[in-house]
C-alpha cells in the first residue's frame, strides 16, 4: 500500500520548529541520548528532531550524496566546505546494482535483470533482491541503485538488459517485488532506488535529448511501471534520469512533484543520476531532494545565493532534507551501522542457487522441433561451439563476456563473475553422466567449426550480442560473425541447437535452418550448470519473453522516422518524438498487424498445455477470470498463464494489454482451474482497465478478455461494465 501522503504537511511541520543548534547534552558516543536515535519515536519525529538540532549548513549536507553520507568530512573540491554533521548520523554508501553489487569483488554474479523479468516470478525477484541486499550490506554498502525499469520503446537501447521488459504491469510488479526483497532485512538494512524516472529509453545523447510525449502516453506507458513499483514496493528512493521530458530536464521537471510525489504518492527521496542536475533553484523547487556524488549545484554557496534571491525558501530546503533523513531512519540505516570491515566473500551457496534458479527460470525456449532435451547415449559426441561457451578467451571473448552486461560497450562486465562456471564445463560434466563426450571449438574459423559439428551427434552453438550503458545497438544482428557461424554449423549438422546469450532481441536469418533455439540472456555465474540442466531436460524450460522479438528493426515502433529514433538535434538537444504513443511493444505489432519473430510472453516447454473453459464475470467491482489449464504432455512443466484485456473502442486504446499472469506447475495429464481475478483494489491501484484522460478513467462498455501462453492468446470472452 502507499504510505500516507504527508508531503503537503511536511513543510509547516518540519520548518515551524526553530533551529535550536546542535544538541550538547551528551557526548557524541552516547547516541542513545539524542532524540533522533530514539527508536520509540516515529521516523517522522526522529527526522524532525534531527533537523531541529541542525544548523542551516548542516541541513544543506543532506541535499548532496557525499556530504550526506560522510558526516564528518568537511571539505570537497572547488572550495566547498560544510561543518561536520550533528552527532550519531550514519555512514552511508551507495552502490550501482540492477543485477548485483556492481564493481565489487566477492559477490554473486546474478543474471541480468531482463532474465529476472523473463521468469514472470515475483517471489523469485523478491528472493534475488534480498540476497543481493545481504551481499551489499556485508560489503559495506547500504543503498542499492536498483531495480532498473524502463518501457522497452526500442530493443536497440543499450541498457535493455538492465530493465524488466516492455510491459508496464510486468515491469512494475517485478520491480516492486525486487524492491521489497532489497528492503526486507531488519538487521542488514539496505534501501532500494527505482531508476530512471522517466522516459529514459535510449543511450544516444541521453544527457542532451528530450523525450517528447503526450501526457496520456507518459502516464500509461512510462509513469505506470514506477507507479506500480511505488505502490507495491515502497522504495525509499527514486532516481531521476538524464533526459529532458518535453523540453525540461527530468531532475528539474515539475513531474517530480506533481506526478511522482503528489499523484503517485511517493514519499521517499528523489536523487539525481550522476551529472543529471542542471540547476539549483528549478531542481529543488520541482522536487529533487539529493544531488548524486559530490556537491556541484546544491553547494552551500549556490543554495545561499538562491535563498538570498528569493528563488528558493528554507522550507523547500528543509522539506528535501527531511525526506532524505526520514528515509535513512525509516529504512534502518541510523539503527544498524555498516560493518567495520567488509566481508571478503559475501556470496553464499544459497545465493548461488538463487542465481542458478533465475538463469533456469529466465531462459526462454524459443523453438524446438524435437532435438531438445538432449538424450545422448553412451559414446555419443556433443560438439560445443562458440567463444562464449568457454572460460578461455578467444580474441578477448569468453563466457565471462556474457556473464553480465558490460558497463561500456566493449569493456569488462559490471559484475566480476569470479566463480563463473562456463557452459562448456557445465555441459561436459552433465554429458559424462550419460557416457557422452564433448568436443569444443571456439568458432573463430567457420570452416573448422562446421567440420567439428559434422562429426558430432549434436552441435550446440553459443551466439552472443554484447551491449551496455552509454551506447545503443546499431542493429539486432549477432556479433562475432555469429550469423555465418550458425548457418555453417547448421548446414553441417541438422541437429544444431542455438543458445543465445544476448541482452535484447536478435534477428535470426538462420531460424529455418536450426531445430532449436534457447535464449539465455546474460545468465550470470551459474550459467554453465543452468544451461546444461535446461539442454538435458533436468529442468523443464518455463521462461517467457518479457519483450517482443521483431523480425527486423524495420518492424519496431520507433522505425517510422529519425524523429522518433534516434531523434533530430535542434539547438544542441536531440528531440525524440514519441509519435508511436501507446503503441509500444506488443501493442504496436498487434495494432499495426505486424507479425513478430516471437511474441511477447512466448516461451516453450518440453511438455504442452491446453487452455479451455474460459469464464469471465464482473461483480461488486471485481472481474473474475477463470479457465482450465491442462498439461497434455509427458513431463511435469510450468506454464506462465497470461490474461489480457481489450478496452471499449471509445477509449482509443490501440490493442489489448496484460492484466494478469500466474505460474502454474502441472504433472502430466493434470488439469487445474486457474483464477486470475482482478480485484477492485488491483483495478484501481494498477489501472488495469483504466485509461488517462486528464485523470484515470474507466469507460462504460464491453471489455474483451483473452488468455493464453503469450500475447498471441488462445481463448477470448467479454463482459460489460
Amino acid at each position: 500500500m502507499k504510505r500516507a501522503l504527508v508531503l503537503a504537511l511536511l513543510t509547516p511541520i518540519a520548518i515551524a520548529v526553530a533551529p535550536v543548534g546542535p544538541v550538547r547534552a551528551a557526548p557524541a558516543t552516547d547516541c542513545a541520548a539524542y532524540p533522533w536515535m530514539d527508536q520509540r519515536k516515529t521516523p517522522d519525529q526522529r527526522a524532525r528532531a534531527l533537523l531541529a538540532a541542525s544548523t542551516q549548513q548542516q541541513r544543506y549536507r543532506w541535499l548532496v550524496e557525499q556530504p550526506a553520507n560522510n558526516p564528518q568530512q568537511t571539505e570537497w573540491p572547488d572550495g566547498v566546505v560544510y561543518p561536520a554533521q550533528v552527532p550519531c548520523t550514519p555512514a552511508v554508501v551507495y552502490s550501482d546494482g540492477p543485477d548485483g553489487v556492481r564493481f565489487t569483488p566477492g559477490v554473486t554474479a546474478f543474471p541480468a535483470t531482463i532474465a529476472t523479468a523473463a521468469t514472470f516470478n515475483e517471489p523469485l525477484a523478491y528472493t534475488k533482491g534480498a540476497a543481493q541486499a545481504s551481499e551489499a550490506f556485508d560489503k559495506g554498502k547500504n543503498v542499492l541503485l536498483a531495480p532498473g525499469l524502463a518501457s522497452g520503446r526500442t530493443p536497440l537501447s543499450g541498457r535493455t538488459p538492465e530493465y524488466l521488459g516492455e510491459d508496464p504491469l510486468l515491469t512494475g510488479l517485478m520491480a516492486a517485488a525486487g524492491t521489497r526483497g532489497i528492503q526486507s532485512s531488519r538487521t542488514k538494512p539496505v534501501l532500494a532506488t527505482l531508476k530512471h524516472y522517466v522516459a529514459n529509453e535510449q543511450e544516444v545523447d541521453r544527457q542532451t535529448s528530450s523525450s517528447n510525449a503526450s501526457e496520456r502516453t507518459l502516464r500509461q506507458i512510462y509513469d505506470l511501471p514506477f507507479e506500480i513499483a511505488v505502490d507495491r514496493g515502497d522504495p525509499e528512493s527514486v532516481m531521476c534520469s538524464y533526459n529532458q521530458i518535453n523540453h525540461v530536464y527530468a531532475c528539474e521537471n515539475e513531474r517530480l512533484n506533481e506526478v511522482l510525489k503528489d499523484d503517485i504518492g511517493f514519499d521517499g527521496y528523489v536523487m539525481s543520476d550522476f551529472g543529471s542536475v542542471h540547476s539549483t533553484a528549478p531542481s529543488l523547487v520541482n522536487g529533487l531532494d539529493q544531488e548524486l556524488n559530490r556537491p556541484i549545484w546544491f553547494t552551500p554557496a549556490r543554495l545561499d545565493e538562491a535563498l538570498a534571491a528569493g528563488l528558493i525558501t528554507r522550507g523547500q530546503i528543509d522539506a528535501a532534507a527531511f525526506r532524505v533523513v526520514r528515509s535513512y531512519i525509516r529504512g534502518g540505516l541510523f539503527d544498524h551501522p555498516l560493518p567495520a570491515a567488509p566481508v571478503e566473500d559475501a556470496s553464499t551457496p544459497v545465493h548461488k542457487a538463487i542465481a542458478r534458479s533465475t538463469a533456469e527460470q529466465g531462459s526462454v525456449l524459443l523453438k524446438n522441433n524435437g532435438v531438445l532435451p538432449l538424450q545422448p547415449r553412451n559414446g555419443d559426441e556433443i560438439a560445443v561451439i562458440g567463444a562464449t561457451a568457454s572460460n578461455t578467451p578467444t580474441d578477448g571473448i569468453s563466457a565471462n563476456s556474457v556473464c553480465s552486461l558490460p558497463w561500456r560497450f566493449g569493456s569488462p562486465t559490471t559484475l566480476p563473475c569470479e566463480d563463473l562456471v562456463s557452459p562448456e564445463d557445465g555441459i561436459r560434466t552433465r554429458a559424462a553422466r550419460n557416457g557422452a563426450t564433448v568436443t569444443f571449438d571456439n568458432g573463430s574459423d567457420v570452416t573448422a567449426a562446421a567440420t567439428a559439428a559434422a562429426s558430432a551427434d549434436v552441435a550446440v552453438i553459443f551466439a552472443y550480442v554484447r551491449m551496455g550503458e552509454f551506447t545503443d545497438l546499431t542493429d539486432l544482428r549477432l556479433q562475432g560473425n555469429g550469423d555465418a557461424l550458425v548457418s555453417a554449423v547448421a548446414a553441417a549438422n541438422p541437429r544444431t541447437v542455438v543458445v543465445l546469450q544476448t541482452g535484447s532481441a536478435v534477428e535470426m536469418p538462420w531460424l529455418g535452418q536450426v531445430p532449436a533455439v534457447l535464449e539465455t540472456w546474460y545468465a550470470g555465474e551459474q550459467m554453465g550448470p543452468a544451461i546444461a540442466s535446461l539442454l538435458f531436460g533436468d529442468t523443464n524450460p518455463s521462461g517467457k519473453l518479457p519483450m517482443t522479438f521483431p523480425k527486423s528493426p524495420a518492424d519496431t515502433p520507433t522505425a517510422g522516422s529519425p524523429a522518433q529514433y534516434p531523434g533530430v538535434v535542434v539547438d544542441g538537444i536531440r528531440q525524440v518524438d514519441y509519435n508511436e504513443g501507446l503503441k509500444v511493444g506488443y501493442r504496436w505489432y498487434e495494432s499495426e498487424g505486424i507479425d513478430p519473430l516471437f511474441a511477447f510472453g512466448h516461451g516453450l516447454s518440453y511438455t504442452s498445455f491446453r487452455y479451455s473453459a474460459l469464464r469471465v464475470s464482473s461483480s461488486r467491482g471485481d472481474v473474475r477470470i477463470t479457465f482450465r489449464l491442462t498439461n497434455t504432455g509427458r513431463r511435469t512443466g510450468t506454464e506462465v498463464a497470461q490474461a489480457y484485456a481489450t478496452l471499449p473502442a471509445s477509449t482509443g486504446e490501440p490493442s489489448k494489454r496484460l492484466v494478469g499472469f500466474q505460474r502454474v506447475t502441472l504433472a502430466p495429464g493434470q488439469s487445474r482451474t486457474v483464477d486470475l481475478t482482478l480485484s477492485r483494489a488491483d483495478l484501481a491501484d494498477l489501472h488495469l482497465l483504466q485509461y488517462w484522460d486528464g485523470r484515470w478513467k474507466t469507460a462504460p462498455g464491453r471489455y474483451g478478455i483473452q488468455v493464453g501462453g503469450s500475447s498471441d492468446t488462445a481463448l477470448s470472452s467479454s463482459f460489460s461494465r
